[in-house]
């Protein structure tokens, strides 16, 4: 019933934008009376009442269609029609099942997939007692439990759970891609409530918050409990997509449900996506039904004139029907000659067009190179209408997480003392490239070893063995020097729970060579050193942050020795290390841009040796510091300013963003093929610059990288303006716009904005902050034009709205074919919003590809995709229309030229069988052939040459010039095939001296001559011949021959005499040598000049396909290009391995940890002190200063 007032209510209030949500804990009448929607989420288009109308109307909104309708009621009025109306009726219903089949099959898939959503099950609180419901059935306001692995039913607010601190952990790769595990925690007040059923029934807290939204990382509002208000944000909600993770149990408040979620939110409606070619093809339509209008027109005027000079001396053997004069006689011809001459937009078309794309879609399923079988993933075409268009890409939009990279880190090489590890040499001091067969370091002696790590330089492990101090301690720093929580659920068996991947490859690196990291609580940490037990006393953590860009911890050995191990960016700790580390320092920098010229992530270590003395009195002024009530910060910064100095250099570590394989090479693949790619990512700067250096977007020999990070308006402007004026200082102020009409009537006001050439390559970088200035209506022209000066665009800390801002700008301003690739739902949109949408599949999240045109496994198959089957697949679409246009106006305008000899009646110039067969028999097959099959090159010599790709970009196959030539050939064509024929016939007598200069021996010769000129024109245009290819072509030449013969026979005649008037002809005519000497000339004189045409091209103006062409004729096959990783040497640091936030430092050192006795591990946030609940700065606190100002 809820559900049923829920829908009401929606539909009542339907059209008012919610501005605040407001809703109360177990309270369904009142929140129903918002008309909140319920849990039940619909992404169908069509129910079974609504899908034929609207089927109907879809599809008659395609101007072909509408049109074919428009005939078939012209065929129904007898006065005007010459053809059978069920000619064109059986081809338009055929046409029209086909396509609402295929999209009821789409939309029953998409029932049955929101069926098995809304039909999953889950504990809801209701009247006392924790009952199992349906998804669908889930209200706003309801409290649901949720246990481990389960997915998240709604938007919660979380409110506790039976982990410490009341934390919980979810993986939210289905929202971002990323497979970390987040952490969330419930307030202090709701946390109390536990699993206690009657606290949490009594529960009545009221919420207020923002309205639905797609933010999936902003949350706002408040919680009002027992007169208490506390705040709310997006560190304490649960998002519908994420799964729950290592937590037994946890309870949240329904926040958001079904559509209002976030995940669907992001995932918006279905958008009807249709290629360049098809907007072209309305746009000819259009054009080809005025060319038919003047037609009609000029044969009702001429047959008006016709009718009134020569008419009339009919009329005595001919006489009119009753009420017909000359003028309607005309009038009606007109129309008549709208059907007669209808063949110029045949419905053959637009099912020949369907069949290829849905061919081509086959053959991107079917490719075993863009086949993943480490996960059994194949490539699939998602959406049959769009193939061609992969063939025009000129902007890939790229996000980075799951994408580009595998987010895992490795632990790949290291610096020690001076001495570089990770490397492996031959016996002549040759690096040798470590591959998968490349022996790896045996850890069996370390019984807590990962064993899914690897590393490959033995004299690591040797030396660390061998007792070496420094190596011990580099790795004693890497096991103490972190806020990683462990996990142990049996023995020996540890999980590492991170807030960052790199923090988590940094410890386990340690784990494996020995020091173990193997449990902490808030005053000590536990680590097995070489196999025995060293507990450490934990004094105080000096957290991260962005400004300070390094970590530290001061610890108590169990000597009683005090030491201050420290982390970070390596330009930060090498400015604060003692001046006797100077000769160290050098060797290791050189090892340091070693790691990055690899595009390897580094982070520099040191220790210092503190003084008892000294750290009583630093503890003690620290916490003077820690609260004053002024200038806090600043005091704080002095202290950790003055204590992390003269330290000592113990080295550097080089950590690898794996990114997946071959991303490098398809980059610089795509960029020569003058794809531009932008990178639109939620990560920050430093790490999205990393990637674009390791991806080969940012190199060295780039004039210039500009960096836009401002937080004004005026300051993103100037940033800006200073960057183009640099990359082009002749440029003018304002840029070039040019305004153009465009869409069916013309009625579209389109704007472009012009390329700009630079001098060299440029790489530009811009922060979310800074792009939201950027992309308000005064600065996004600005923004467009910079960017577009620029080889290489990356977007870090970006909203998932952003991103589909980003590409619509490019979509709105550059008038270019535009392709989203993502894995992730903060991709949705992005996915969505460009012309192509493609979903990275076989990994974690799933929801981009849901909502994507084509998937795949692996970035490096967009290549493939792009360079090979779009290439292909745009390359055949462009050659059948130009064939198929050239045909049928060829086939019509004969009709046209005849009309001059029958009086203008609209009689055809063909036999009628003829007429029905060309399009759906005697052609379609060859046709079909050519571009189902049709290959300039092939795969190899497609990636071997990029620049092949360009023409499509620029739209050079098939254009309106490309149409207009199409129709002046086949006036040329249809001139040669009407006359010539004509000609040879006119007072013409056979062998035995008997006339054969009738219509029907004419009307034979005629279509003959057709469809012998088609097939040779076919024969030009086909490059790669295959058997199916000639068996299509021969055969239809053989069925021509073998039905002409058929019904042109005495047997037919005789059983069906009104069908088959043309008894004889064929065994008349076609045994006579003139009538084949016709067929031969007709023949000779339409296809010469093409030949010399194009030969005469190729000579003086060969295009790029001409060229490798005539290369791959004379060269043997290109070897497929080898797997080979390209190792860029760059001379600066672009990003360092620390990707996760401030804050954690005093969670881990919170009295609060051991609250709850059943815990199973340590956990990461104090609740009630953490700087993410409180949103204020994260300070510095020590173990006995937290207890002195613990508040109740």
């Amino acid at each position: 019933m809820g559900s049923v007032v829920s829908r009401f209510n929606r539909v009542r209030g339907k059209g008012k934008s919610e501005e605040e949500r407001r809703l109360r804990a177990n309270d369904r009448s009142f929140n129903l009376s918002h008309g909140y929607a319920n849990n039940a989420i619909r992404t169908s288009k069509y129910s079974i009442f609504t899908f034929l109308p609207l089927n109907l109307f879809e599809q008659f909104r395609r101007l072909a269609n509408a049109y074919f309708l428009f005939l078939l009621i012209l065929q129904l009025i007898p006065q005007i029609s010459s053809l059978s109306w069920f000619t064109t009726a059986v081809p338009l219903v055929f046409v029209l099942s086909i396509s609402a089949v295929k999209d009821a099959n789409d939309d029953i898939n998409r029932h049955k997939c929101d069926r098995q959503v809304n039909n999953r099950k889950v504990d809801v609180l209701m009247d006392g007692q924790l009952k199992n419901e349906k998804w669908m059935n889930v209200q706003v306001g309801d409290i649901v439990k949720l246990e481990n692995n389960e997915f998240v039913t709604a938007d919660l607010l979380l409110l506790s759970s039976s982990e410490p601190l009341n934390l919980v952990y979810v993986e939210t790769a289905e929202l971002d891609g990323e497979t970390n595990l987040k952490v969330k925690q419930a307030l202090t007040a709701t946390g109390e409530l536990e699993d206690n059923i009657e606290a949490l029934a009594a529960f009545n807290g009221e919420v207020r918050c923002e309205p639905p939204n797609n933010r999936l990382d902003k949350f706002k509002g408040t919680l009002t409990m027992n007169d208490d208000i506390y705040a709310l944000d997006n560190d304490k909600m649960l998002l519908r997509g994420c799964t729950l993770r290592n937590t037994e149990w946890c309870f949240g408040l329904v926040i958001f449900g079904g559509p209002d979620t976030k995940l669907m939110q992001n995932s918006g409606k279905s958008v009807f996506k249709r290629t360049s070619i098809d907007h072209l093809m309305n746009i000819l339509v259009l054009c080809i039904f005025g060319f038919l209008g003047f037609m009609c027109a000029i044969m009702a005027i001429l047959n008006a004139f016709w009718e009134a000079s020569e008419g009339s001396l009919f009329t005595v053997f001919l006489p009119r029907e009753a009420g017909i004069d000359a003028h309607l006689s005309s009038f009606l011809t007109f129309w008549s000659y709208v059907i007669v001459l209808n063949t110029v937009v045949p419905i053959s078309l637009y099912v020949s067009m369907e069949v290829i794309r849905l061919g081509n879609s086959f053959f991107i399923n079917w490719d075993r190179k863009m086949y993943y079988p480490k996960n059994d993933t194949p490539a699939q075409a998602r959406t049959t209408t769009l193939s061609e268009e992969l063939g025009q890409i000129k902007y890939i939009f790229s996000d980075k997480t799951g994408t580009l990279t595998q987010n895992i880190m490795t632990f790949n090489k290291c610096s020690i003392n001076g001495k570089t590890y990770g490397d492996l040499y031959d016996f002549s001091g040759q690096r040798v490239e470590i591959t998968e067969r490349t022996e790896r370091v045996d850890f069996s002696w370390n019984n807590l070893a990962d064993p899914k790590f690897s590393f490959h330089d033995h004299s690591l492990v040797e030396m660390v063995r061998s007792g070496n101090p420094e190596n011990q301690e580099f790795f004693r720093l890497l096991s103490l020097c972190h806020t990683v929580m462990p996990e142990e659920k049996k023995e020996g068996e540890l999980n590492y729970q991170a807030q960052s991947p790199d923090e988590g490859a940094l410890v386990t690196a340690a784990r494996n060579f020995g020091f173990v990291f193997r449990s902490r609580t808030p005053e000590t940490i536990t680590v097995i050193e070489m196999g025995k037990q060293v507990i450490y006393e934990l004094l105080a953590v000096l957290d991260f942050n962005n400004v300070r860009k390094r970590m530290s911890v001061i610890v108590r050995g169990p000597e009683g020795k005090l030491t201050l191990y420290c982390k970070g960016a390596d330009t930060i700790i090498l400015e604060r290390l003692d001046p006797s580390c100077n000769k160290l320092m050098k060797l290791t920098t050189n090892h340091l841009n070693e790691y990055a010229g690899d595009g390897l992530r580094t982070l520099a270590l040191a220790y210092k040796d503190l003084d008892e003395s000294y750290m009583k009195d630093w503890t003690q002024r620290h916490h003077e510091a820690s609260i004053a009530m002024e200038e806090r910060e600043e005091k704080l910064d002095e202290l950790y300013e003055e204590i992390e100095k003269d330290m000592m250099l113990l080295g550097a570590t080089a950590v690898e963003d794996k990114l997946q394989d071959g991303v490098p090479q398809t980059i610089e693949q795509l960029a020569k093929a003058d794809i531009k790619i932008w990178v639109l990512t939620g990560d920050k700067q430093e790490t999205a610059e990393n990637i674009g250096y390791s991806c080969n977007m940012l190199r060295e020999e780039m004039k210039d990288v500009f960096f836009v990070s401002a937080n004004t308006a005026e300051g993103v402007k100037e940033e800006l303006l200073n960057a183009r004026r640099k990359m082009c200082p002749k440029a003018a102020e304002e840029p070039s716009v040019t305004t153009s009409r465009g869409g069916l009537f013309w009625v579209e006001k389109m704007e472009t904005v012009q390329d700009e050439k630079v001098d060299g390559e440029y790489g530009l970088i811009i922060n979310g902050h800074s792009l939201a200035f950027a992309l308000e209506k005064n600065l996004r022209l600005e923004l467009l034009r910079t960017a577009c000066m620029c080889q290489t665009v990356i977007c870090c800390r970006v909203t998932p709205l952003q991103k589909a801002q980003v590409v619509q700008l490019v979509k709105k301003y550059k008038q270019a074919v535009t392709l989203a690739i993502g894995d992730g739902a903060n991709d949705v949109s992005m996915i969505k919003a460009a012309h192509i949408g493609v979903g990275i599949s076989g990994q974690e999240g799933m929801q981009a590809v849901l909502s994507s045109d084509f998937s795949f496994a692996q970035f490096r198959y967009l290549q493939r995709l792009l360079l090979v089957h779009g290439r292909w697949s745009y390359i055949r679409m462009c050659k059948f229309l130009g064939y198929f246009f050239y045909k049928n106006f060829t086939f019509t305008l004969m009709h046209f030229w005849y009309a001059f000899f029958c009086g203008f009646s609209a009689q055809t110039v063909y036999d009628e069988w003829f007429i029905t067969f060309y399009n759906t028999i005697y052609t379609a097959l060859p046709v079909l052939g050519l571009s189902l099959f049709e290959q300039d090159v092939n795969d190899r010599w497609s990636l071997q040459h990029p620049q092949l790709y360009t023409p499509g970009q620029k739209n050079q196959y098939f254009n309106k010039k490309a149409f207009v030539r199409c129709v002046m050939h086949s006036c040329y064509s249809s001139l040669i095939l009407f006359f010539i024929p004509w000609a040879s016939m006119h007072d013409t007598v056979r062998d035995d001296g008997k006339d054969i200069a009738d219509y029907q021996s004419f009307a034979l010769l005629a279509q003959t001559c057709l469809l012998i000129v088609v097939f040779a024109q076919l024969f030009l245009d086909t490059y790669y011949w295959t058997a199916i290819n000639q068996l299509f072509v021969w055969a239809s030449i053989a069925v021509y021959f073998a039905i002409t013969f058929t019904m042109y026979s005495s047997g037919m005649f005789l059983i069906f005499t009104s069908a088959f008037p043309f008894t004889g002809t064929a065994r008349n005519s076609l045994n006579q040598p003139n009538v084949w000497l016709t067929i031969f000339l007709s023949s000779l004189l339409c296809v010469l000049p093409v030949v010399a045409f194009r030969f005469i091209l190729i000579q003086l103006r060969p295009t790029i396909n001409d060229e490798v062409r005539a290369k791959a004729r004379k060269e043997a096959l290109p070897a497929p290009a080898p797997r080979r990783t390209l190792k860029k040497r760059i001379t600066r640091r672009s990003g360092y391995a620390f990707s996760h936030s401030q804050g954690y430092g005093a969670l881990v050192m919170s009295q609060k940890f051991l609250l709850k006795g059943h815990m199973r591990r340590l956990a990461l946030f104090d609740h009630r002190d953490s700087p993410m609940v409180q949103n204020q700065p994260q300070h510095y606190r020590t173990i006995t200063e937290e207890s002195e100002s613990q508040s109740p």
